[in-house]
């Protein structure tokens, strides 16, 4: 049951990272709002996670672990209620902002929940179950956000978190243990607004990077100034005697090792629920509710498949279960750069569910692999860098492949377009009818243009994230091979 209660929290606050996605193109309709503008509605929300996230482990310490999820949980449904009234744009955007400060708080305190219930034998069979808040969350959240949109009303999306939320702070209170807290320890003000603004600029740097310039002075004195202020963050924690976050964690190599194959899984798995609708919905031109159903059976496939792949980790450890699954989800996340205009769902289902198993062998295996090499004295930490990665990862990830599919549409266009032939033998039969006064014109031409360029660009992407994993697969060698020791207890607990 404790188990059960800190799941549901993971995955509420996991979930409403991909379903609000489905109703922005609604919002922007009622709230007026330009194409722009109206992305501040999930900007908003990532850059207070990422300044929110490196506090959240000094919070739970300070309150005490079971007082902060229960705290973050009524804060994160009473936010959500205000989300659900916003009558325009900047109101949504100032709720989404006091949403993302308890959606921060919470994954990292029931990671290092988690951690402290649970002893080390059984470690992979908890991690199993509570990665369902993390890879299934994301991939139910179109499914649920498009039919709520197109047969209900948008605000549910954000109203359904309400009763959720109350019940599970309800059944925290009874079921969690009390753990104690520290309160002597003092708050790192210069470290978390080191790493606070860094994060910040890091994210917004990314998020405007497409419509600013990439090379502009914004952008570029963003990425300076986060680089530079993580650096100093560095400085002052090896100089502070109570640091933020401790940076200990990174002189334990499976842990670092973890940190850089999850990034780079998790930014395959928000690629594909980014991108794939985006095809199905423009190109395909298929309704949002089709279009979470054509995402529901990798969903399923995931939570199938992590439980599993939890109870595995107990019997043979992180390092086989990750190689196998990566280059399983390797190879189905290659078997998308296939994809094209007249590609079924069937055929799109397949290539979803064979990625989405090799995301369920190794996620957690990655996670957990990493997590329990560190001292229990720093799980906490490691709980919070965690976290930390993988909502930037996600992010900057998405970020770049957006960027990636925009530049290759751009030239894909300029280069096909200067292959249509105006006149001549070779020209195409829809030009001389246009120029000849007949009706079809130009217009059928440039759509079939258009989605031609677009099905090759988000091909290409699958392409360039599908030879990360598998180029990744060698840092897994590096994995713990032996199963946890089954003599391990979890840390005590006041009761």
């Amino acid at each position: 049951m404790p188990l059960a209660v800190v799941v549901v929290g993971m995955f509420m606050s996991v979930l409403d990272t991909s379903i609000v996605n489905v109703a922005i193109p609604v919002m922007q309709g009622q709230f007026g709002a330009s194409p722009d503008n109206i992305e501040w509605i999930a900007t908003a929300y990532t850059l207070c996670l990422g300044v929110v996230v490196p506090a959240s482990a000094w919070l739970g310490e300070r309150l005490g672990l079971r007082r902060t999820y229960v705290l973050a949980l009524v804060l994160f449904s009473l936010f959500s209620a205000l989300c659900g009234t916003a009558t325009d744009l900047h109101t949504m955007i100032f709720y989404r902002i006091l949403q993302a400060i308890p959606g921060g708080v919470i994954p990292v305190t029931c990671l290092t929940i988690l951690y402290r219930m649970v002893p080390p034998a059984k470690l992979g069979a908890a991690m199993g179950l509570y990665g369902l808040g993390i890879v299934f969350a994301p991939g139910v959240g179109p499914t649920l956000g498009g039919y709520l949109v197109e047969y209900v009303d948008w605000r549910l999306i954000f109203y359904i978190n309400v009763p959720i939320g109350i019940l599970g702070a309800i059944a925290a209170m009874i079921v969690l243990p009390k753990f104690p807290a520290t309160p002597g320890r003092r708050f790192d003000l210069p470290g978390f607004l080191c790493i606070g603004t860094a994060c910040f600029a890091l994210l917004l740097a990314v998020s405007e990077g497409q419509q600013w310039g990439w090379t502009s002075y914004p952008i570029l004195l963003l990425v300076a100034a986060g680089f530079n202020l993580l650096a100093l963050f560095v400085v002052i924690e090896l100089q502070v005697k109570e640091p933020l976050l401790t940076l200990r964690t990174f002189t334990y190599r499976p842990f670092v090792i973890s940190l850089v194959l999850m990034a780079i899984v998790y930014t395959g798995l928000f690629s594909s629920i980014y991108l794939v609708p985006l095809f199905l919905q423009n190109v395909q031109g298929i309704t949002p509710w089709n279009t979470g159903l054509t995402l529901m059976p990798q969903a399923l496939v995931m939570a199938v498949l992590t439980p599993l792949a939890g109870r595995l980790y107990d019997k043979i450890g992180a390092r086989n279960l990750v190689i196998i699954g990566m280059a399983i989800n390797g190879i189905g996340t290659l078997m998308l750069v296939q994809i094209n205009t007249d590609m079924s769902r069937p055929e799109i289902f397949l290539r979803l569910m064979i990625s989405g198993a090799g995301l369920s062998l190794c996620f957690m295996p990655i996670m957990t692999g990493g997590m329990s090499s560190l001292p229990p004295e720093i799980a906490s930490a490691g709980s919070g860098m965690s976290t930390l990665v993988q909502r930037v990862s996600a992010a900057i990830g998405l970020a770049a492949i957006t960027a990636l599919t925009t530049v290759q549409q751009a030239q894909l266009f300029a280069n096909r377009s200067a292959l249509v032939q105006a006149s001549g033998a070779d020209a195409d039969p829809r030009i001389i009818q246009m120029q000849s006064g007949g009706p079809a014109g130009l217009i059928p031409l440039f759509n079939e243009l258009r989605d031609k360029v677009m099905t090759e660009s988000y091909s290409n992407a699958f392409l360039v994230v599908g030879v990360c994993v598998l180029a990744a697969i060698p840092l897994a060698f590096f994995l713990p091979k032996a199963r946890p020791s089954a003599g391990g207890n979890a840390a005590p607990i006041e009761m």
